[in-house]
């Protein structure tokens, strides 16, 4: 990782992500409203699915309070189609396949399995306020009831 992780108060710098519908997510494309970054380890796996059907749930909550949701994993854009299609997703996914945006906030991380170490993405949510400072971090998520927890945050930001 290059540097430190971005921290609670402070400014998130711009990037972009390809995303499964063909377009690019740029984060300064938000300015001006809340936006919640969802980063999962892989596209249809257990966990991933429950927590991406959890927020495609609260899809229509999300966008009517005007809060972009992403989510970013180091799966492709194909995956993320054939995940989306699978699953009926109702939830904007981008492809941080170099996870140069996962090191930036600190998620890309040595994990281990069965006694094998590999590095991957330890499941984590960001909500970036208005103005581009991260408001508030989950981390290592445990899915059931966190989509509704970010939704109730970010609608607590909207109102300070």
């Amino acid at each position: 990782m290059i540097g430190k992780p971005v921290e609670i108060g402070a400014k998130v710098e711009d990037f972009e992500l390809p995303t499964d519908d063909g377009d690019v997510f740029r984060l300064s494309g938000h300015a001006g409203k809340p936006v919640v970054l969802f980063f999962y380890p892989k596209d249809d796996t257990t966990g991933c699915t429950a927590e991406a059907k959890d927020f495609t749930r609260l899809a229509g909550d999300f966008r009517s309070a005007g809060i972009a949701a992403l989510g970013i994993s180091p799966d492709s854009i194909k995956k993320h189609q054939k995940f989306k299609a699978k699953h009926a997703l109702d939830v904007k996914l981008a492809a941080d396949e170099d996870h140069a945006v996962a090191e930036r906030f600190g998620v890309w991380v040595e994990k281990s399995m069965y006694g094998r170490k590999y590095m991957g993405i330890e499941r984590s949510t960001f909500l970036i306020d208005g103005r581009g400072r991260l408001a508030q971090a989950w981390r290592k998520v445990s899915v059931p009831g966190h989509a509704d927890a970010v939704l109730d945050a970010a609608r607590a930001l909207q109102i300070k």
